[in-house]
């Protein structure tokens, strides 16, 4: 939530100084992670990587085979929301929040300016996050970046948001200037190198992995404990495939937990009642 109040702030200020649809923007920002699964882009590649060895036992002919955060947001908001009708959204939103990462490119300069907000929005929390939890200290954060960016959250989102407003104004695109882009991408590298894949951070992976795969196969075992709801909001296609609605039940219902729903909800399936604290 956090999150998306963020890119959603940064990116609606841009919208409204380059004088775009500062409504349309919002919307693809408010809607662009909605499919995340519990525990991040880790919840996403746990299902993924269960997705693809179902696909190898053939246990389900037909089924999804890939999970992807993205689609599944747009699923979100066309299949799952106001009781399986969809929220009727125009295709200018709809095409954002597919586009915010991955291969596809928003048609929109709205949706390219939520495109770019997030990796503005993630990567300051995130090294925020990180000097707060001691993963890092202010000396590690590369100078070379600072200077050209800022030497905190604050500056470097301001540098980014103005950067992006005067290299864009009249354009028929949303871009950065060479120089704040690179060490924006610099910065996003070496937060993998040091924080999303550090031995601390990788550490803790496979029990949150775990965790999702347990639940989502918990539920192919036991369809008839996934709520009704999403057991009903099956698109008119999965309607006729008894398989692929029975993943995809099961694909809606994990990817729609929080982290701490999913972490209750593995400690009563799996924990003994005696043990829980």
């Amino acid at each position: 939530m956090t999150h998306t109040l963020e890119v959603a702030q940064i990116a609606r200020s841009i919208a409204r100084t380059l004088a775009l649809n500062e409504d349309l923007t919002e919307a693809i920002a408010l809607g662009h992670d909605l499919g995340h699964t519990p525990f991040g882009h880790t919840g996403e590649a746990a299902l993924d990587e269960v997705l693809a060895e179902l696909a190898q036992e053939k246990r389900f002919p037909g089924a999804p085979v890939k999970f992807n955060h993205a689609k599944q947001s747009l699923r979100v908001v066309e299949e799952l929301e106001y009781e399986g009708a969809g929220l009727n959204l125009c295709w200018e939103t709809r095409d954002g929040i597919l586009g915010h990462s991955g291969s596809h490119m928003p048609a929109t300069l709205e949706g390219q300016i939520v495109r770019t907000a997030d990796r503005i929005a993630y990567i300051n929390h995130d090294i925020d996050d990180a000097l707060r939890a001691g993963v890092l200290s202010e000396a590690d954060v590369p100078t070379e970046f600072c200077a050209i960016l800022g030497s905190n959250a604050p500056e470097r989102i301001t540098t980014l948001v103005q950067d992006m407003i005067e290299t864009s104004a009249g354009k028929d695109c949303i871009e950065l200037s060479p120089a704040v882009k690179e060490a924006m991408l610099g910065l996003r590298s070496f937060l993998f190198k040091n924080v999303y894949l550090s031995p601390r951070a990788k550490a803790e992976e496979p029990k949150a992995k775990n965790l999702v795969k347990a639940l989502f196969i918990y539920y192919i075992d036991n369809l008839d404990e996934v709520p009704l709801e999403y057991r009903h909001r099956q698109s008119k296609a999965e309607q006729q495939d008894s398989e692929v609605e029975h993943i995809q039940s099961c694909i809606d219902f994990v990817a729609g937990m929080t982290d701490r729903y999913a972490l209750r909800l593995y400690k009563d399936l799996f924990v003994p009642a005696s043990w829980h604290l």
